[in-house]
């Protein structure tokens, strides 16, 4: 089926995708054959090292635990970044110069940092300037500066999204008396959030990722954490780090897969059932004809 980007491929450009297709699958089965044989032969497939990930201990005491802490602050970061960032995203489109400006030296400065550098800094600030305890302090750093980044990140993309859109509908809200705030909260935002939505999956995908840098730097226990603690007893550190590799995998498909149901319902919501509507299910003022057309003595006049 063509569509604006391509055309339909002819025979010829099949036959040419069929075998890529086939030159790549081989290419993929080689290279995992050889990580396997490569495996293997440092002993790494051994038994002895897959064991603990059949038993209870190794998922309640080290796998689990810090599941929840990785799921815990991205959640904690996720509900903070998105109205923030959504404020923001607004903000750098009033009408008033210092707004604009405020906001647009705000998601610039912090969208030019690295998210780890956030990290550290936050953790610094906890440390000389507050009460917080030496145990939730890491979990107070990798979310401020998750928010920080990943807000100023998100404020772009709400602020895409919106000039994305017709400006026809923008000029038929004021046309009907509508206020900018009015006109953005009813009009521009519901549209603009099914084309945002894919971008900012991409993002919650990210901010899951990079709780993963406060236990590298912060001895924060998220997931990548506790599984050195794990490999460090059971001495698995390559099947550890698979199965890790694995349960994220698994986690962002999930938020993925949820992300790409919500956003095919919204889709849906918003297409008009395209039904015509027989005689019989119109009600028809007379009253209403006649102060259209006037009385049947005046009607003929009218012509």
């Amino acid at each position: 089926m063509s569509s604006v980007l391509y055309d339909t491929p002819g025979p010829r450009a099949k036959r040419r995708n069929v075998l890529l297709s086939i030159v790549f699958t081989v290419l993929l089965a080689l290279l995992l054959w050889w990580v396997w044989q490569k495996m293997d032969d440092k002993n790494q497939l051994e038994w002895n090292l897959w064991e603990p990930f059949t038993t209870g201990e190794a998922w309640t005491t080290y796998l689990l635990p810090g599941l929840g802490n990785t799921l815990k602050a991205a959640a904690i970061s996720m509900l903070i970044a998105l109205p923030l960032g959504a404020v923001f995203g607004i903000a750098r489109m009033s009408d008033h110069a210092w707004v604009r400006g405020v906001a647009g030296t705000v998601v610039e400065f912090f969208r030019a940092i690295p998210v780890l550098l956030l990290m550290l800094f936050a953790n610094e600030f906890y440390v000389r300037s507050t009460d917080i305890s030496s145990e939730q302090r890491p979990l107070y750093a990798v979310v401020t500066g998750l928010v920080l980044y990943n807000a100023s990140v998100l404020a772009e993309i709400v602020r895409a999204g919106i000039l994305s859109l017709p400006r026809g509908q923008t000029e038929a809200a004021y046309a009907v008396g509508l206020r900018k705030g009015q006109t953005m909260s009813s009009i521009l935002l519901p549209q603009a959030v099914t084309a945002m939505l894919p971008a900012i999956v991409s993002q919650l995908v990210v901010i899951v990722k990079d709780t993963a840098l406060g236990g590298v730097m912060l001895g924060f226990t998220e997931l990548l954490n506790s599984r050195s603690t794990l490999a460090a007893n059971y001495a698995n550190v390559i099947p550890s780090f698979i199965v890790v590799a694995i349960i994220f995998i698994v986690v962002n498909f999930l938020l993925t897969s949820f992300a790409s149901w919500l956003e095919k319902r919204l889709r849906r919501s918003k297409k008009s059932t395209g039904a015509v509507l027989g005689e019989d299910t119109v009600e028809v003022n007379p009253a209403a004809v006649r102060g259209t057309y006037g009385t049947g003595e005046n009607a003929g006049g009218g012509f």
